[in-house]
């Protein structure tokens, strides 16, 4: 209580703090904001000091980052692509000129490194979407969009579209298992088993292009083919049946056969594209006026079309010098009474 005829002065109280934002008041003194504002003192500055400097730093860290790691799995992709690339021959087919013959074979290593490519770049591409899906669902976290209904709404798409584009997905996934296991490759003769039998043109993901022997080309969805038969793959075998008469001395034309083409098997030019010496298998069947006597050639794919022409060709003259006789001419029976053929 003050004392009477006594004057005091007036008590003075510090004036609070304006107010600078829910920054400033909610994060400690050694935060962003606060160290902002003990900078410049400029509150606007500080206020956003998260939205323009710290998100921001975080973006670019996880795209950093994400950009590292992508560029760690497609180089470790590609080391394994070239890897495949340069593999050996198969095991099966690592036998006696066989061997030699694919480990020379340039066409081998070029369909090695094309199946090698196409399975990388499919690689790469999925890596690449995986690691760009996870970047940007962290960086929608960092700008405060609640990724939840994102993800729960991508998933009711997901199955939408899984549904409505089950044969898409059926044929990416058997074409991509089609390069893996190496089914057929470009320049080989297939059976796709739905018709056609062509030279694979092209091998993508969704579709085989076919181009067969009258020039048409097919397109077979991979989803769709159930069996593949390879003409081309590893080796093919040439088959002649060669008829002659029925009182022909059977060992003498077996003979005969055999060194005609084993003397075609030697020359330069037949050479390369023989892997194993022809074979006279023998007697494949008999009539009441001819014996068929069966070849068998084992050579590179896709020759033994041209190997089956000059065998028969050559086998032709060599019984025409031996005076070997084929088996005579035979006619329809006509039931056309008084028509050649009838009593």
């Amino acid at each position: 209580m003050p004392f009477a005829g006594v004057t005091t002065a007036p008590t003075t109280t510090p004036s609070p703090t304006p107010s600078l934002g829910s920054c400033l008041k909610d994060q400690s003194p050694d935060s962003l904001c606060h160290r902002v504002y003990d900078i410049t003192g400029w509150r606007w500055l500080a206020e956003s000091a998260d939205w323009l400097v710290a998100r921001p730093f975080k973006i670019l860290v996880i795209l950093a980052i994400a950009a590292f790691i992508r560029f760690l799995a497609h180089r470790l992709i590609s080391r394994i692509a070239q890897g495949a690339a340069e593999g050996t021959v198969p095991g099966v087919l690592a036998k006696g000129r066989t061997h030699k013959l694919f480990e020379s074979s340039a066409l081998l290593s070029e369909r090695r490194r094309q199946r090698a490519e196409t399975m990388a770049s499919v690689l790469r591409s999925v890596a690449t979407g995986v690691i760009l899906s996870i970047a940007m669902l962290m960086i929608l976290d960092v700008v405060g969009l609640p990724i939840g209904p994102l993800l729960a709404s991508a998933g009711i798409v997901g199955v939408a579209v899984g549904f409505g584009a089950q044969t898409l997905v059926k044929d990416f996934l058997s074409g991509i298992f089609m390069i893996l296991e190496d089914q057929y490759g470009v320049g080989d003769l297939i059976d796709s088993g739905m018709g056609p039998v062509g030279t694979v043109e092209a091998v993508g993901l969704r579709v085989t292009r076919l181009r067969d022997g009258s020039g048409i080309v097919w397109y077979v969805r991979n989803g769709e083919i159930l069996r593949v038969g390879n003409h081309s793959q590893g080796w093919s075998v040439g088959t002649v049946d060669v008829a002659v008469a029925y009182t022909e001395d059977i060992p003498r034309v077996q003979q005969i056969i055999s060194e005609t083409v084993s003397a075609m098997a030697e020359e330069d030019a037949w050479r390369p594209k023989i892997i194993d010496p022809p074979v006279v298998a023998g007697v494949e069947s008999v009539t009441a006026t001819a014996v068929t006597i069966r070849v068998t050639v084992k050579c590179t794919p896709n020759d033994h079309w041209a190997l089956q022409r000059e065998m028969r060709e050559r086998i032709k003259e060599a019984f025409d010098r031996e005076g070997v006789r084929v088996p005579p001419p035979t006619y329809p029976t006509s039931t056309v009474p008084g028509a050649p053929g009838t009593a």
